[in-house]
Protein backbone atom coordinates (compact mmCIF):
# COMPACT_ATOMS: atom_id res chain seq x y z
CA UNK A 1 0.00 0.00 0.00
CA UNK A 2 2.84 2.29 0.92
CA UNK A 3 4.37 1.17 -2.30
CA UNK A 4 1.09 1.87 -4.12
CA UNK A 5 0.91 5.47 -2.56
CA UNK A 6 5.29 6.37 -2.97
CA UNK A 7 4.57 5.50 -6.83
CA UNK A 8 1.10 7.23 -7.10
CA UNK A 9 3.28 10.49 -5.85
CA UNK A 10 6.29 10.23 -7.92
CA UNK A 11 3.98 9.93 -11.36
CA UNK A 12 2.11 13.24 -10.01
CA UNK A 13 5.29 14.54 -9.88
CA UNK A 14 6.50 13.54 -12.74
CA UNK A 15 3.00 14.83 -15.03
CA UNK A 16 3.45 17.80 -12.99
CA UNK A 17 6.75 18.90 -14.45
CA UNK A 18 6.30 17.76 -17.73
CA UNK A 19 3.17 20.27 -17.53
CA UNK A 20 5.59 22.79 -16.69
CA UNK A 21 8.38 21.88 -19.10
CA UNK A 22 5.74 21.61 -22.13
CA UNK A 23 4.33 25.55 -21.16
CA UNK A 24 7.80 26.75 -21.34
CA UNK A 25 9.22 25.43 -24.33
CA UNK A 26 5.65 26.40 -25.60
CA UNK A 27 5.91 29.91 -24.70
CA UNK A 28 9.51 29.74 -25.66
CA UNK A 29 8.72 28.73 -29.11
CA UNK A 30 5.64 31.93 -29.74
CA UNK A 31 8.18 34.33 -28.82
CA UNK A 32 11.55 33.26 -30.85
CA UNK A 33 10.31 31.04 -33.30
CA UNK A 34 8.53 33.33 -35.50
CA UNK A 35 11.26 35.62 -35.04
CA UNK A 36 14.16 33.29 -36.31
CA UNK A 37 11.77 32.79 -38.69
CA UNK A 38 11.35 35.55 -39.96
CA UNK A 39 15.24 36.15 -40.05
CA UNK A 40 15.93 32.97 -42.22
CA UNK A 41 16.08 33.78 -45.88
CA UNK A 42 13.64 31.94 -48.60
CA UNK A 43 16.30 31.16 -51.13
CA UNK A 44 19.57 33.05 -52.16
CA UNK A 45 20.17 34.93 -55.10
CA UNK A 46 22.98 34.77 -57.98
CA UNK A 47 24.80 39.11 -57.94
CA UNK A 48 25.31 38.33 -61.17
CA UNK A 49 22.61 36.39 -62.62
CA UNK A 50 18.73 36.92 -60.68
CA UNK A 51 17.13 34.29 -62.26
CA UNK A 52 19.94 32.00 -60.99
CA UNK A 53 18.38 30.71 -57.01
CA UNK A 54 19.86 28.33 -54.25
CA UNK A 55 18.17 27.11 -51.43
CA UNK A 56 21.38 27.43 -49.10
CA UNK A 57 24.23 29.78 -48.96
CA UNK A 58 26.56 29.38 -51.77
CA UNK A 59 29.28 31.27 -54.28
CA UNK A 60 28.74 31.70 -58.36
CA UNK A 61 31.69 31.39 -60.70
CA UNK A 62 33.70 34.43 -59.78
CA UNK A 63 33.39 33.65 -55.95
CA UNK A 64 30.80 36.05 -54.48
CA UNK A 65 28.24 34.99 -52.39
CA UNK A 66 24.57 34.69 -53.37
CA UNK A 67 22.33 37.22 -52.05
CA UNK A 68 19.98 36.17 -49.01
CA UNK A 69 16.43 36.81 -50.42
CA UNK A 70 13.44 36.99 -46.71
CA UNK A 71 10.31 36.35 -46.78
CA UNK A 72 9.27 39.83 -45.91
CA UNK A 73 11.75 41.92 -48.32
CA UNK A 74 8.66 44.12 -49.68
CA UNK A 75 11.09 47.12 -49.55
CA UNK A 76 14.03 44.54 -51.32
CA UNK A 77 11.34 43.30 -53.38
CA UNK A 78 10.67 46.28 -55.56
CA UNK A 79 14.30 46.86 -56.06
CA UNK A 80 15.16 43.53 -58.06
CA UNK A 81 17.52 44.32 -61.22
CA UNK A 82 15.34 43.36 -64.87
CA UNK A 83 18.36 43.89 -66.88
CA UNK A 84 21.28 46.16 -66.91
CA UNK A 85 21.20 49.69 -69.31
CA UNK A 86 24.69 50.17 -71.48
CA UNK A 87 25.12 54.53 -69.94
CA UNK A 88 26.00 55.39 -73.93
CA UNK A 89 23.50 53.86 -75.57
CA UNK A 90 20.24 52.92 -73.76
CA UNK A 91 18.82 50.44 -76.58
CA UNK A 92 21.69 47.87 -75.53
CA UNK A 93 20.24 46.20 -72.65
CA UNK A 94 22.48 43.10 -70.75
CA UNK A 95 20.39 40.75 -68.19
CA UNK A 96 23.83 40.55 -66.17
CA UNK A 97 26.34 43.29 -64.96
CA UNK A 98 28.30 44.53 -67.39
CA UNK A 99 30.95 47.06 -68.87
CA UNK A 100 31.19 49.31 -71.83
CA UNK A 101 33.23 49.73 -74.63
CA UNK A 102 34.71 53.02 -72.74
CA UNK A 103 34.64 50.88 -69.56
CA UNK A 104 31.54 52.40 -68.00
CA UNK A 105 29.46 49.90 -65.66
CA UNK A 106 25.73 49.20 -66.85
CA UNK A 107 23.00 50.98 -65.44
CA UNK A 108 20.58 49.00 -63.39
CA UNK A 109 16.94 48.99 -64.00
CA UNK A 110 14.69 47.43 -61.48
CA UNK A 111 11.24 45.95 -61.34
CA UNK A 112 9.33 49.00 -59.73
CA UNK A 113 11.42 51.64 -61.01
CA UNK A 114 8.82 54.30 -61.90
CA UNK A 115 10.52 57.15 -61.39
CA UNK A 116 13.36 56.19 -63.15
CA UNK A 117 11.10 54.79 -66.11
CA UNK A 118 9.86 58.26 -66.40
CA UNK A 119 13.05 59.92 -66.90
CA UNK A 120 14.25 57.52 -69.72
CA UNK A 121 16.68 59.87 -71.85
CA UNK A 122 15.20 60.20 -75.39
CA UNK A 123 18.47 62.26 -76.77
CA UNK A 124 21.27 64.74 -76.51
CA UNK A 125 20.97 67.88 -77.07
CA UNK A 126 24.17 70.50 -78.03
CA UNK A 127 24.59 72.92 -75.39
CA UNK A 128 25.31 75.50 -77.34
CA UNK A 129 23.41 75.33 -80.49
CA UNK A 130 19.94 73.03 -79.42
CA UNK A 131 19.02 72.02 -82.92
CA UNK A 132 22.15 69.66 -82.92
CA UNK A 133 20.95 66.50 -81.17
CA UNK A 134 22.93 62.87 -80.39
CA UNK A 135 21.01 60.23 -79.70
CA UNK A 136 24.02 59.22 -77.07
CA UNK A 137 26.18 61.17 -75.46
CA UNK A 138 28.97 63.61 -76.24
CA UNK A 139 30.53 66.77 -76.01
CA UNK A 140 30.80 69.65 -78.63
CA UNK A 141 33.52 71.37 -80.26
CA UNK A 142 34.31 73.65 -77.15
CA UNK A 143 34.45 70.00 -74.61
CA UNK A 144 30.83 70.92 -73.13
CA UNK A 145 28.90 67.80 -72.24
CA UNK A 146 25.45 67.43 -74.18
CA UNK A 147 22.36 68.26 -72.45
CA UNK A 148 19.82 65.29 -71.86
CA UNK A 149 16.43 65.43 -72.96
CA UNK A 150 14.00 63.14 -71.04
CA UNK A 151 10.35 61.35 -72.10
CA UNK A 152 8.89 63.03 -69.47
CA UNK A 153 9.65 66.69 -70.52
CA UNK A 154 5.78 67.04 -70.78
CA UNK A 155 5.83 66.56 -67.01
CA UNK A 156 7.64 69.88 -66.55
CA UNK A 157 5.12 72.21 -68.37
CA UNK A 158 3.33 73.94 -65.86
CA UNK A 159 2.28 76.45 -68.21
CA UNK A 160 2.82 77.73 -71.98
CA UNK A 161 6.40 77.58 -72.01
CA UNK A 162 7.44 76.80 -68.38
CA UNK A 163 10.52 74.44 -67.93
CA UNK A 164 12.23 72.50 -65.20
CA UNK A 165 15.98 72.66 -65.12
CA UNK A 166 18.34 70.34 -63.00
CA UNK A 167 20.29 72.80 -60.72
CA UNK A 168 23.21 70.56 -62.43
CA UNK A 169 22.33 71.65 -65.37
CA UNK A 170 21.61 75.17 -64.60
CA UNK A 171 25.32 75.40 -63.38
CA UNK A 172 26.76 73.73 -66.30
CA UNK A 173 24.93 76.13 -68.27
CA UNK A 174 26.23 79.10 -66.72
CA UNK A 175 22.33 80.72 -65.50
CA UNK A 176 23.06 83.86 -63.60
CA UNK A 177 19.88 86.21 -62.85
CA UNK A 178 19.32 89.73 -61.75
CA UNK A 179 16.42 91.58 -59.81
CA UNK A 180 14.19 93.73 -61.08
CA UNK A 181 14.75 97.40 -59.55
CA UNK A 182 12.46 99.75 -58.88
CA UNK A 183 14.10 103.56 -59.86
CA UNK A 184 14.82 106.50 -61.19
CA UNK A 185 15.99 105.99 -65.08
CA UNK A 186 17.76 108.27 -67.18
CA UNK A 187 18.18 107.92 -70.94
CA UNK A 188 22.53 108.18 -70.98
CA UNK A 189 23.96 110.90 -73.71
CA UNK A 190 27.55 110.57 -73.84
CA UNK A 191 29.88 113.23 -75.21
CA UNK A 192 33.56 114.41 -75.42
CA UNK A 193 34.00 117.46 -73.31
CA UNK A 194 36.87 120.27 -73.19
CA UNK A 195 37.09 122.36 -69.48
CA UNK A 196 36.85 125.99 -69.84
CA UNK A 197 36.73 129.21 -67.95
CA UNK A 198 33.66 130.91 -66.73
CA UNK A 199 33.36 133.80 -69.48
CA UNK A 200 31.08 135.52 -66.82
CA UNK A 201 34.27 135.56 -64.30
CA UNK A 202 36.86 137.21 -65.73
CA UNK A 203 38.22 140.27 -65.18
CA UNK A 204 40.56 142.43 -67.21
CA UNK A 205 42.80 145.27 -65.11
CA UNK A 206 43.09 148.73 -66.54
CA UNK A 207 44.79 151.83 -64.73
CA UNK A 208 42.56 154.97 -64.90
CA UNK A 209 45.37 157.35 -66.01
CA UNK A 210 48.78 156.99 -67.87
CA UNK A 211 51.87 156.29 -65.89
CA UNK A 212 54.47 154.25 -65.30
CA UNK A 213 54.83 151.04 -63.23
CA UNK A 214 57.07 152.07 -60.19
CA UNK A 215 56.78 148.58 -58.51
CA UNK A 216 55.19 145.46 -59.48
CA UNK A 217 53.70 142.80 -56.76
CA UNK A 218 52.11 140.21 -58.73
CA UNK A 219 54.35 139.25 -61.34
CA UNK A 220 53.98 135.75 -62.60
CA UNK A 221 50.40 133.62 -64.33
CA UNK A 222 48.76 131.79 -62.16
CA UNK A 223 49.15 133.19 -58.62
CA UNK A 224 46.02 132.97 -56.58
CA UNK A 225 45.08 136.56 -55.43
CA UNK A 226 42.54 137.40 -53.00
CA UNK A 227 40.05 140.72 -52.99
CA UNK A 228 41.60 143.84 -51.99
CA UNK A 229 45.33 142.32 -52.67
CA UNK A 230 48.05 144.90 -53.97
CA UNK A 231 49.14 144.43 -57.62
CA UNK A 232 51.02 147.16 -58.50
CA UNK A 233 52.65 150.73 -57.49
CA UNK A 234 51.69 153.02 -60.43
CA UNK A 235 53.37 157.22 -60.58
CA UNK A 236 50.88 159.33 -62.10
CA UNK A 237 51.35 163.12 -62.62
CA UNK A 238 47.72 163.72 -62.95
CA UNK A 239 47.51 161.40 -59.51
CA UNK A 240 50.16 163.67 -58.24
CA UNK A 241 47.94 167.02 -58.94
CA UNK A 242 44.56 165.40 -57.42
CA UNK A 243 46.30 164.78 -54.64
CA UNK A 244 47.70 168.15 -54.14
CA UNK A 245 44.01 169.65 -54.96
CA UNK A 246 42.59 167.01 -51.98
CA UNK A 247 45.00 168.63 -49.43
CA UNK A 248 44.46 172.38 -50.66
CA UNK A 249 40.44 171.49 -50.55
CA UNK A 250 41.28 170.08 -46.96
CA UNK A 251 43.46 173.40 -45.98
CA UNK A 252 40.70 175.65 -47.13
CA UNK A 253 37.75 173.54 -44.93
CA UNK A 254 40.21 174.01 -41.80
CA UNK A 255 40.53 177.79 -42.93
CA UNK A 256 36.80 178.54 -42.86
CA UNK A 257 35.63 176.93 -40.32
CA UNK A 258 36.08 179.90 -38.01
CA UNK A 259 33.85 181.97 -40.20
CA UNK A 260 30.41 182.51 -39.85
CA UNK A 261 28.96 183.47 -43.49
CA UNK A 262 27.38 179.38 -44.05
CA UNK A 263 27.43 179.97 -47.65
CA UNK A 264 31.99 179.61 -47.61
CA UNK A 265 31.90 176.62 -45.08
CA UNK A 266 29.74 175.16 -47.27
CA UNK A 267 31.65 175.79 -50.37
CA UNK A 268 34.88 174.51 -48.74
CA UNK A 269 33.16 171.56 -47.93
CA UNK A 270 31.88 170.33 -51.35
CA UNK A 271 35.35 171.23 -52.90
CA UNK A 272 36.83 168.87 -50.33
CA UNK A 273 34.13 166.29 -51.27
CA UNK A 274 34.50 166.60 -54.59
CA UNK A 275 38.46 166.24 -54.44
CA UNK A 276 38.56 162.92 -52.55
CA UNK A 277 35.33 161.55 -55.45
CA UNK A 278 38.19 162.26 -57.69
CA UNK A 279 40.73 159.94 -56.34
CA UNK A 280 37.94 157.13 -55.60
CA UNK A 281 37.11 157.52 -59.30
CA UNK A 282 41.18 157.20 -59.86
CA UNK A 283 40.90 153.95 -57.73
CA UNK A 284 43.14 155.52 -55.06
CA UNK A 285 42.38 153.02 -52.20
CA UNK A 286 41.13 153.98 -49.08
CA UNK A 287 44.12 153.27 -46.81
CA UNK A 288 46.00 155.75 -49.24
CA UNK A 289 43.40 158.45 -48.63
CA UNK A 290 43.79 158.10 -45.27
CA UNK A 291 47.52 158.38 -44.90
CA UNK A 292 47.50 161.37 -47.31
CA UNK A 293 44.89 162.84 -44.72
CA UNK A 294 46.80 162.41 -41.84
CA UNK A 295 50.70 163.15 -43.15
CA UNK A 296 49.54 165.63 -45.37
CA UNK A 297 52.09 164.57 -47.64
CA UNK A 298 51.80 164.04 -51.66
CA UNK A 299 52.79 160.35 -52.37
CA UNK A 300 54.39 159.65 -55.77
CA UNK A 301 53.29 156.16 -56.43
CA UNK A 302 49.54 154.84 -55.74
CA UNK A 303 48.64 150.93 -55.38
CA UNK A 304 46.23 149.42 -57.33
CA UNK A 305 44.40 146.93 -55.86
CA UNK A 306 42.73 143.18 -57.26
CA UNK A 307 38.95 143.98 -57.80
CA UNK A 308 38.01 140.74 -56.75
CA UNK A 309 39.61 136.69 -55.55
CA UNK A 310 40.73 134.93 -58.29
CA UNK A 311 43.79 133.35 -60.64
CA UNK A 312 45.79 135.58 -62.46
CA UNK A 313 45.65 134.41 -65.96
CA UNK A 314 47.62 137.09 -67.82
CA UNK A 315 50.33 139.28 -66.21
CA UNK A 316 50.39 142.20 -69.11
CA UNK A 317 52.71 145.10 -67.67
CA UNK A 318 56.57 144.83 -65.73
CA UNK A 319 58.12 147.33 -63.67
CA UNK A 320 59.08 150.46 -65.61
CA UNK A 321 56.76 150.26 -68.01
CA UNK A 322 54.16 153.34 -69.05
CA UNK A 323 50.40 152.63 -69.54
CA UNK A 324 47.79 153.83 -70.40
CA UNK A 325 43.98 153.46 -70.04
CA UNK A 326 43.74 151.19 -72.86
CA UNK A 327 47.01 149.11 -71.77
CA UNK A 328 45.77 145.54 -70.01
CA UNK A 329 47.55 145.18 -66.41
CA UNK A 330 46.01 142.16 -65.65
CA UNK A 331 43.79 139.25 -66.13
CA UNK A 332 42.13 137.18 -63.39
CA UNK A 333 39.55 134.39 -63.43
CA UNK A 334 37.37 133.05 -61.05
CA UNK A 335 38.36 129.41 -61.00
CA UNK A 336 35.68 128.64 -58.47
CA UNK A 337 32.87 127.60 -61.01
CA UNK A 338 33.89 125.97 -64.56
CA UNK A 339 32.43 125.96 -67.75
CA UNK A 340 32.62 122.43 -70.12
CA UNK A 341 31.60 122.50 -74.03
CA UNK A 342 30.56 119.39 -75.02
CA UNK A 343 29.70 118.34 -78.37
CA UNK A 344 26.16 116.14 -78.92
CA UNK A 345 25.22 114.55 -82.36
CA UNK A 346 22.16 116.00 -84.12
CA UNK A 347 20.22 112.56 -83.27
CA UNK A 348 20.61 113.09 -79.67
CA UNK A 349 19.68 116.48 -79.53
CA UNK A 350 15.89 116.03 -78.95
CA UNK A 351 16.50 114.01 -75.59
CA UNK A 352 18.52 117.00 -73.67
CA UNK A 353 16.86 120.41 -72.49
CA UNK A 354 18.61 122.35 -70.23
CA UNK A 355 18.37 121.57 -66.83
CA UNK A 356 19.21 118.23 -67.17
CA UNK A 357 21.44 116.63 -64.86
CA UNK A 358 25.35 115.99 -66.38
CA UNK A 359 28.23 113.52 -65.25
CA UNK A 360 31.42 113.85 -65.54
CA UNK A 361 35.07 112.00 -65.32
CA UNK A 362 38.61 113.24 -66.35
CA UNK A 363 41.55 110.56 -67.41
CA UNK A 364 43.46 112.29 -64.85
CA UNK A 365 41.32 112.20 -61.84
CA UNK A 366 40.21 108.19 -61.64
CA UNK A 367 37.68 106.92 -59.70
CA UNK A 368 35.94 110.72 -59.48
CA UNK A 369 32.84 112.07 -60.62
CA UNK A 370 31.75 115.47 -60.99
CA UNK A 371 28.52 116.68 -61.13
CA UNK A 372 27.12 119.23 -62.92
CA UNK A 373 23.99 121.01 -64.57
CA UNK A 374 23.35 121.97 -68.75
CA UNK A 375 23.11 125.36 -69.20
CA UNK A 376 22.82 126.59 -72.53
CA UNK A 377 22.73 124.89 -75.78
CA UNK A 378 23.76 126.88 -78.66
CA UNK A 379 21.46 127.61 -81.66
CA UNK A 380 23.97 126.36 -84.30
CA UNK A 381 25.63 123.75 -85.43
CA UNK A 382 29.62 122.76 -86.24
CA UNK A 383 29.88 122.50 -89.70
CA UNK A 384 32.57 119.93 -89.95
CA UNK A 385 31.32 117.92 -87.23
CA UNK A 386 27.95 118.14 -87.17
CA UNK A 387 27.46 118.50 -84.08
CA UNK A 388 25.88 121.17 -81.56
CA UNK A 389 27.49 122.88 -78.76
CA UNK A 390 26.23 122.75 -75.36
CA UNK A 391 27.57 124.63 -72.15
CA UNK A 392 27.74 122.70 -68.66
CA UNK A 393 28.30 124.43 -65.28
CA UNK A 394 30.21 122.57 -63.09
CA UNK A 395 31.02 123.84 -58.99
CA UNK A 396 35.24 123.86 -58.77
CA UNK A 397 35.84 124.88 -55.35
CA UNK A 398 38.50 122.14 -54.83
CA UNK A 399 40.01 123.62 -58.48
CA UNK A 400 40.80 119.90 -59.23
CA UNK A 401 39.06 121.07 -62.75
CA UNK A 402 41.53 122.81 -65.04
CA UNK A 403 40.93 125.00 -68.29
CA UNK A 404 41.48 122.82 -71.35
CA UNK A 405 41.16 119.67 -69.97
CA UNK A 406 39.20 117.18 -71.78
CA UNK A 407 36.97 114.96 -70.03
CA UNK A 408 33.90 112.30 -70.85
CA UNK A 409 30.20 113.75 -70.15
CA UNK A 410 27.27 111.77 -69.59
CA UNK A 411 23.94 113.66 -69.69
CA UNK A 412 21.02 112.17 -68.07
CA UNK A 413 18.72 112.79 -70.38
CA UNK A 414 14.55 112.09 -70.18
CA UNK A 415 14.29 111.36 -66.68
CA UNK A 416 11.76 108.63 -65.46
CA UNK A 417 11.10 108.88 -61.71
CA UNK A 418 9.93 105.23 -59.93
CA UNK A 419 9.56 102.54 -62.55
CA UNK A 420 10.96 98.99 -63.54
CA UNK A 421 14.62 98.64 -64.62
CA UNK A 422 15.99 95.40 -65.98
CA UNK A 423 19.54 94.47 -68.25
CA UNK A 424 19.18 94.76 -71.55
CA UNK A 425 20.63 91.31 -71.79
CA UNK A 426 18.08 89.82 -70.01
CA UNK A 427 15.82 90.58 -73.24
CA UNK A 428 14.80 87.45 -75.71
CA UNK A 429 14.29 89.17 -78.80
CA UNK A 430 13.64 85.92 -81.05
CA UNK A 431 9.66 86.22 -81.34
CA UNK A 432 7.64 89.06 -82.80
CA UNK A 433 7.69 90.45 -78.64
CA UNK A 434 10.49 90.85 -76.63
CA UNK A 435 10.20 88.21 -73.71
CA UNK A 436 12.30 87.44 -70.47
CA UNK A 437 12.75 84.27 -68.61
CA UNK A 438 11.42 84.51 -64.74
CA UNK A 439 13.58 82.60 -62.44
CA UNK A 440 10.70 80.66 -60.05
CA UNK A 441 13.37 78.99 -57.74
CA UNK A 442 14.25 75.48 -57.70
CA UNK A 443 15.15 75.28 -61.38
CA UNK A 444 11.61 76.39 -62.91
CA UNK A 445 11.89 79.32 -65.57
CA UNK A 446 8.60 80.50 -66.87
CA UNK A 447 8.39 82.78 -70.02
CA UNK A 448 6.93 86.09 -70.19
CA UNK A 449 6.56 88.42 -72.56
CA UNK A 450 7.31 92.39 -71.62
CA UNK A 451 6.44 95.61 -72.77
CA UNK A 452 9.68 97.76 -72.63
CA UNK A 453 10.03 101.57 -72.78
CA UNK A 454 13.28 103.81 -73.19
CA UNK A 455 17.03 102.15 -73.09
CA UNK A 456 20.20 103.67 -71.79
CA UNK A 457 23.34 101.85 -71.43
CA UNK A 458 23.21 97.69 -70.69
CA UNK A 459 19.54 98.86 -69.04
CA UNK A 460 16.12 99.09 -70.37
CA UNK A 461 12.78 100.48 -68.85
CA UNK A 462 10.01 97.88 -68.25
CA UNK A 463 6.52 99.15 -68.67
CA UNK A 464 4.71 95.60 -67.97
CA UNK A 465 5.04 92.04 -67.63
CA UNK A 466 7.39 92.22 -64.42
CA UNK A 467 7.35 93.01 -60.94
CA UNK A 468 9.55 94.43 -58.57
CA UNK A 469 12.04 92.11 -56.93
CA UNK A 470 11.29 89.30 -59.34
CA UNK A 471 14.58 87.57 -60.51
CA UNK A 472 15.06 87.54 -64.57
CA UNK A 473 17.56 85.43 -66.57
CA UNK A 474 20.44 87.14 -68.01
CA UNK A 475 23.01 84.83 -69.23
CA UNK A 476 22.30 81.06 -71.34
CA UNK A 477 18.58 82.18 -71.91
CA UNK A 478 18.69 81.31 -74.96
CA UNK A 479 19.51 77.76 -73.88
CA UNK A 480 16.52 78.07 -72.11
CA UNK A 481 14.45 79.44 -74.81
CA UNK A 482 15.08 76.70 -76.90
CA UNK A 483 13.71 74.15 -74.18
CA UNK A 484 10.65 76.56 -74.02
CA UNK A 485 9.37 76.17 -76.90
CA UNK A 486 10.10 72.79 -77.57
CA UNK A 487 8.33 71.82 -74.34
CA UNK A 488 5.58 73.89 -75.77
CA UNK A 489 5.50 72.44 -79.02
CA UNK A 490 6.05 69.09 -77.39
CA UNK A 491 2.34 70.06 -74.91
CA UNK A 492 0.57 71.10 -77.98
CA UNK A 493 1.15 67.93 -79.57
CA UNK A 494 0.09 66.14 -76.75
CA UNK A 495 -3.05 67.77 -76.11
CA UNK A 496 -4.20 67.75 -80.26
CA UNK A 497 -3.41 63.84 -79.55
CA UNK A 498 -5.61 63.84 -76.70
CA UNK A 499 -8.44 65.93 -78.53
CA UNK A 500 -7.72 63.47 -81.20
CA UNK A 501 -8.41 60.47 -78.92
CA UNK A 502 -11.30 62.03 -76.99
CA UNK A 503 -12.86 62.94 -80.81
CA UNK A 504 -12.80 59.09 -81.78
CA UNK A 505 -13.98 57.70 -78.48
CA UNK A 506 -17.04 59.67 -79.07
CA UNK A 507 -17.41 58.91 -82.40
CA UNK A 508 -17.31 55.36 -81.66
CA UNK A 509 -19.69 55.69 -78.62
CA UNK A 510 -21.94 57.45 -80.91
CA UNK A 511 -21.51 54.44 -83.77
CA UNK A 512 -22.26 51.86 -81.06
CA UNK A 513 -25.52 53.82 -80.05
CA UNK A 514 -26.78 54.53 -83.76
CA UNK A 515 -26.22 50.60 -84.02
CA UNK A 516 -27.94 49.58 -81.18
CA UNK A 517 -30.37 51.95 -81.82
CA UNK A 518 -31.09 50.50 -85.42
CA UNK A 519 -30.97 46.96 -84.19
CA UNK A 520 -33.78 47.77 -81.01
CA UNK A 521 -35.87 49.52 -84.39
CA UNK A 522 -35.53 46.09 -85.98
Amino acid sequence: MNKFFITLILFIFVLGLGIGIGSWVSTSNQDGQPKAAESEPLFYRNPMDPTITSPVPAKDGMGMDYIPVYAKQETQAERVVLFYRNPMNPEITSPIPAKGSMGMDYIPVYAKQETQAERVVLFYRNPMNPEITSPIPAKGSMGMDYIPVYADRRLTVESAGTVTIDPVVVQNMGVRTSTVQRKSFARTVRALGRVDVNEERILRLHPKVEGWVEEIFIDKSGEMVAEDDILLGIYSPKLVATQEEYLLALASQGAVTELTIPEVRKGAGQLVESSRTRLEFFDVPDHQIRELEESKKVKKSLHIHSPASGTVINVGVRRGQYVTPKTELYQITDLSEVWVYAQVYDYELPWIKVGDEVEMALASLPGEAFAGVLSYIYPYAEAKTRTTKVRIVFDNANFKLRPEMLADVKIHADVQHDVLVIPTEAVVRSSDEPQVFVDRGEGKYEPRTVRLGVSSGNQVVVLSGLKQAEKVVTSAQFLIDSESKLNEAISKMLAEGEAEAEAEASNGTATEHAETGSHHHD
